[in-house]
């Protein structure tokens, strides 16, 4: 189906994507063998992880500087945000024993990406549990470029059946952190969400470790159905809104067609005013 956004407007396609919702849910229902036990977020003490088949790079530091990647141990407000950020996600998928969190918006550039990268950062470095993060932006994939990685081999690789999952993976130099990064775009990203091998990977993925937890940054909700397709699989999401630019009805609709998920909370994205006297108070 082909919308015209002039005459549809976003309401309207919202309206259309949610129509596929219902389907979505009962489809995914259907093809779950049973109801799987997930493994809670370890509040354990990992040992120390050690990347035996995974391929450890070094991020282009240049690159993690001009993109907004947070990476250091640093003390400053923005660091702090995600600090905060970090220990509410955690507090919300321990107390219902989930592994999986979905992070979207209702719109492109909103900052959903950098917001998943930097808490995908914050929960490694947490000390409590090793993290995944997934490009499931099949349309648009971008993770790896925040990371200054040239990387030549990607999600789509393992989808044409030209890599094995294992061959996707990839460290970049975080301890604890482990990256499932795109490289070329997925047109067809409504029915690859939909085979049976993805199920798979996503059941792989969600039951392998204990102490993993799994980001999924996904393709904004009102430009596509790819992130309601993955709905009945994720266990929570987080909505991203862009400060003084994310329109309040664009929003509603966003929330209605994750009316069946749960949706943990959101974060406002470049926030121009910063708390008084937060300086001041940690000097």
């Amino acid at each position: 189906m082909v919308c015209d956004f002039k005459q549809t407007g976003h309401g309207q396609l919202a309206g259309i994507i949610m129509e596929k919702r219902k389907k979505a849910f009962e489809d995914a229902a259907k093809k779950r063998q049973g109801n799987v036990e997930r493994p809670a977020v370890s509040k354990r003490m990992p040992k120390s992880v050690e990347y035996t088949n995974t391929k450890v790079v070094q991020p282009n530091r240049q690159a993690l500087q001009k993109n907004g990647v947070i990476l250091d141990d640093q003390q400053d407000f923005f660091s702090d945000v995600y600090r905060m950020l970090r220990t509410k996600v955690l507090q919300s998928m321990r107390q219902n024993n989930w592994n999986t969190l979905g992070i979207t918006s209702s719109l492109p550039n909103e900052g959903k990406t950098i917001t998943t990268i930097n808490l995908a950062i914050s929960l490694a470095k947490e000390l409590n549990q090793t993290v995944l993060l997934v490009d499931f932006d099949l349309r648009r994939p971008t993770i790896h470029r925040y990371f200054g990685l040239n990387n030549d081999i990607g999600l789509s690789d393992y989808i044409s059946g030209q890599a094995d999952i294992e061959e996707v993976f990839i460290n970049p130099g975080v301890e604890r952190l482990v990256l499932l990064p795109g490289r070329e775009p997925i047109h067809n990203s409504s029915e690859t969400l939909s085979s049976p091998q993805f199920f798979a990977l996503i059941e792989e993925m969600k039951t392998r470790y204990a102490d993993r937890v799994i980001l999924f940054d996904l393709p904004p909700l009102l430009l596509a159905d790819d992130a309601l397709t993955m709905a009945p699989f994720i266990d929570a999401f987080l909505l991203v809104v862009e400060d003084g630019v994310t329109d309040e009805d664009d929003l509603r609709n966003a929330q209605k067609m994750l009316a069946d998920a749960n949706i943990i909370g959101s974060v406002l994205n470049k926030a121009e005013d910063l708390p008084k006297n937060y300086y001041q108070y940690y000097v």
